[in-house]
């Protein structure tokens, strides 16, 4: 990557630091709060947002850990590429805790379905309106940096699902108080888990994607060739690489093929500048060799 995306990248990081560490702070207290708010209350719903809530910190601790390696990750040791894939390993972290969650939030809610227990709908209320409060504030946090980020995105995604969670324990709860009806705490729990599932889903796909190298989202190999090939003096476009290496980071690797005679640096020039202005791709291996050149497509894998 070039210098100047390294230190935007690092200066965005050290931008969304103070927001972070603050929604850090918030999630964790009150996750601790509804943990011991729903044991002695019985809510599952509560302890489905408490366990949601143990998302939200994990990801926004390891958001906080990517960026603060990264900065610190030195340009002369053999990481070429610094720490900056620490943000995805994060994120698919994260993802991983999400399908946890829901599974064991599922699995008890079943269960609860079968043998209803009882619940104190007056803290549960308490708490869950409070939870509200937490997850707005930390939403607005994240508001700014989630644009820039996977992973800030992904804690983002998962507070405004909160949002959504701290209505529904809200809802559970004034049911029971004014109906007395058992089973709403249960179906509200399960309806918490059912909603994390496919945003888990979705953040450990794009995770996976960009850890196997896989080309970004979006983008079209094939007219990206065909752009490369119709450079004057190309005559071949081969080993085509381009991979995501972390968030808004795209990377290419290319050897063109030119008539022997052509003026490389007039071709290098026009490819970065291609790949730059309409692919998005600033950082990019290139190289051009003469058509006379043996054996550089002979690569068997």
């Amino acid at each position: 990557m070039t210098h100047d995306h390294a230190q935007a990248t690092l200066s965005a990081g050290r931008r969304h630091l103070r927001p972070l560490t603050i929604a850090f702070g918030l999630v964790v207290v009150f996750m601790v709060v509804e943990v011991v708010a729903g044991l002695m209350t019985g809510s599952l719903a509560l302890l489905s947002d408490a366990g949601h809530m143990v998302a939200d910190g994990v990801g926004l601790g390891m958001a906080l850990a990517a960026i603060v390696a990264a900065d610190r990750a030195g340009n002369g040791d053999h990481r070429t590429f610094g720490l900056y894939r620490l943000e995805i390993l994060a994120a698919l972290a994260n993802a991983v805790l999400l399908f946890a969650v829901a599974g064991y939030v599922l699995y008890e809610a079943v269960r609860r379905l079968q043998d209803p227990s009882e619940v104190m709908s007056g803290p549960m209320l308490v708490v869950a309106v409070l939870g509200l409060v937490v997850n707005l504030i930390v939403w607005r946090l994240l508001r700014r940096g989630a644009a820039e980020s996977i992973n800030v995105e992904g804690a983002f995604l998962e507070v405004a699902a909160d949002l959504i969670g701290s209505i529904g324990v809200i809802a559970a709860a004034l049911i029971i108080r004014f109906t007395g009806w058992p089973y709403a705490d249960p179906l509200f729990a399960a309806a918490i888990g059912l909603f994390i599932l496919p945003r888990a889903w979705r953040l450990g796909r794009r995770a996976v994607r960009i850890l196997v190298q896989a080309a970004p989202e979006g983008l079209d190999l094939d007219e990206l060739r065909k752009r490369l090939a119709a450079i004057d003096g190309v005559v071949d476009v081969h080993d085509l690489h381009v991979w995501t290496l972390t968030s808004d980071m795209n990377v290419a690797s290319v050897h063109l093929m030119t008539r022997d005679g052509v003026d490389h640096h007039t071709v290098l020039d026009f490819a970065k500048d291609l790949l730059d202005d309409q692919f998005g791709i600033e950082h990019a291996t290139l190289q051009v060799e003469p058509d006379t050149h043996q054996g550089c497509t002979e690569v068997t894998w």
